[in-house]
């Protein structure tokens, strides 16, 4: 069953330069050549984009492709030069500067590359801050915020300032900031990129089961393919200010809609995209090794699979889908699929 879109994004565009709305109006397509022609800069150009309730949506690219910026106009941190952009069924480009006050306070939660803490409040306060400016009482939002900082694995610290905290630490501090208003979408601009590799990954581990809990839906910028993988379920990939596509990691990887996807995607490994039910074959007896998640990814499943002479079972909750070989598996690893 398709999940509800949360948050529906219809041919924006970000110009900038002189009369960016003027020239659009005049112009509704405007190439490459037509822009440069008017000294005009496509930060973002004719974005569709669909985002569904409890989704993790990645918009990933090179610097300077524009995801940032469409980040940023989804949330009308920067009003977009045309387009329509509906949050919960709410035309979001009409909402008065009070209206978009109060959906950023109660409905949106942000978390940036640049930690931006406080530096003069502890851990708790930090978490508590955006209680604070809504004006909730003091007693509910210290009871809010010391669920979210033991949600982010931060109990025990909460009388620290970020001076006291590692990097790592400091991110978590800005997360449960951003939970504390139990946002309805969360959008979250390369908050990562800034960590050394292993706390990065670590990062990245917490982010998964903050999420399993948590079912939000969340918007996340990143430039790094491997971890864009590692956490989406629809990914979009833009160039020059344009969706070049949006699919799955699997279908992204095995099915490009153009060469530069191909080539953003050529390298990566087969292993860590294709799930289980992709290369099943159909139920052929009763002798089983074990059982499988339909949606594993093969890199998971590997070695037990590949250890067995008999198939394992491939299953879909309580149900079982079709089974699957050593030799399904070798051919992922070895690339013949």
């Amino acid at each position: 069953m398709t999940k509800p879109v949360i948050l529906d994004c219809r041919n924006v565009w970000k110009l900038y330069g002189a009369q960016a709305d003027t020239f659009l109006n005049t112009n509704p397509d405007p190439s490459s050549a037509d822009l440069e022609a008017a000294n005009l800069i496509g930060a973002v150009r004719a974005v569709n984009l669909q985002i569904r309730k409890g989704e993790i949506f990645v918009i990933m690219g090179l610097s300077g492709s524009g995801k940032s910026t469409i980040v940023r106009c989804l949330s009308r941190l920067v009003d977009s030069t045309a387009g329509e952009i509906r949050f919960e069924g709410k035309d979001l480009l009409s909402a008065s500067e009070e209206e978009l006050i109060q959906i950023r306070r109660k409905k949106m939660g942000m978390v940036f590359q640049q930690f931006a803490l406080l530096p003069h409040l502890t851990v708790l306060e930090n978490a508590a801050f955006p209680l604070e400016i809504q004006g909730v009482d003091k007693k509910t939002r210290e009871a809010r915020a010391h669920e979210v900082v033991e949600l982010v694995g931060l109990k025990g610290r909460e009388s620290y300032f970020p001076r006291e905290l590692s990097g790592g630490q400091q991110q978590r501090v800005g997360i449960a900031r951003s939970l504390a208003a139990e946002p309805e979408i969360w959008f979250l601009d390369e908050p990562f990129s800034a960590l050394d590799p292993l706390i990065r990954r670590e990062m990245q581990d917490e982010f998964l089961r903050l999420q399993n809990i948590l079912h939000k839906t969340i918007v996340f910028i990143t430039h790094d393919f491997d971890e864009a993988i590692r956490l989406a379920d629809r990914i979009a990939v833009m160039k020059d200010g344009i969706i070049e596509q949006v699919a799955t990691p699997e279908d992204l990887v095995l099915q490009p809609a153009t060469e530069y996807v191909a080539e953003f995607t050529r390298h990566v490994s087969r292993a860590k995209v294709i799930r289980a039910a992709s290369v099943m074959e159909p139920v052929n007896g009763d002798s089983f090794a074990g059982e499988v998640a339909h949606d594993a990814v093969i890199e998971v499943i590997a070695d037990p699979v590949e250890a067995s002479d008999l198939p394992h079972k491939v299953m879909e909750g309580d149900r079982q889908v079709g089974q699957i070989s050593r030799k399904a598996v070798i051919d992922v690893l070895v690339g013949r699929r």
